[in-house]
This record gives structure tokens, C-alpha cells and sequence, in this order.
């Protein structure tokens, strides 16, 4: 058998490994141990964080909208409770945008709101 020599294949993976991890602190960035370790975790963390992040932007919304309603002396789970018996369906994303960019509509569902409670 001929012998392979695999050399140009090993720098390839490696410097595809490298250019990933540029911009990490130490070792991390031009060790090739390092750097796969620290790919490996970097993409656990990413896994991860993008299912945390649907929540952080869940528990912002919420705190816009009862910020909101806490100003028309309402609470916020006064205010859900209120928009299911005003057959309103408006997700939270919607309804805290309309909280902090447009008050005056927001106000508008608020009144429905307190009339059906």
C-alpha cells in the first residue's frame, strides 16, 4: 500500500477551528485543544440560550404591559383575566408593543378591559 500523507487535510480542520474561535481570551483563540473545547461549549451555550431567550422576551413583554397597566391603576393579571372576557386575542409581544409605542390604542383596550370586569 502507498503511503497518505494527510497533512494538508489536518491544517484544514484545523484552521477551520481557529477561525471560529478568533476573538475568545488566551489559549482558547490559537491552541487547537483549547479552541474545540471552547467550540463545544460555545455551541452547548447557544443550544441552550436560544430557548432562554424566548422566555427572557416573554418576561420583558410582561413587565411592559403591567408597567402599563399599572399607570391606569390596573394590575397585570387583572388585565389578562379582563382580555379573556373581552374575547380579546392579542398576544403579549402585540400588546406590549402597543403599550410603549402606541398608548392612546393601548389605553383603548384597557377601557374594554375594565368594562368587562
Amino acid at each position: 500500500m502507498t503511503r497518505v500523507k494527510r497533512g494538508t487535510i489536518v491544517k484544514k480542520r484545523h484552521k477551520k477551528i481557529l477561525k471560529r474561535s478568533k476573538g475568545y481570551i488566551g489559549g482558547r483563540k490559537n491552541l487547537i485543544k483549547r479552541a474545540k473545547e471552547a467550540q463545544l461549549k460555545a455551541g452547548v451555550y447557544a443550544y441552550r440560550d436560544r430557548k432562554v431567550k424566548k422566555r427572557q422576551f416573554r418576561r420583558l413583554w410582561i413587565v411592559k404591559i403591567n408597567a402599563a397597566c399599572r399607570q391606569k391603576g390596573m394590575t397585570y393579571s387583572q388585565f389578562s383575566a379582563g382580555l379573556k372576557k373581552a374575547k380579546i386575542e392579542l398576544g403579549r409581544k402585540i400588546l406590549a408593543d402597543l403599550a410603549e409605542n402606541h398608548p392612546e390604542k393601548f389605553d383603548k383596550i384597557l377601557e374594554k378591559v375594565k368594562k368587562e370586569l
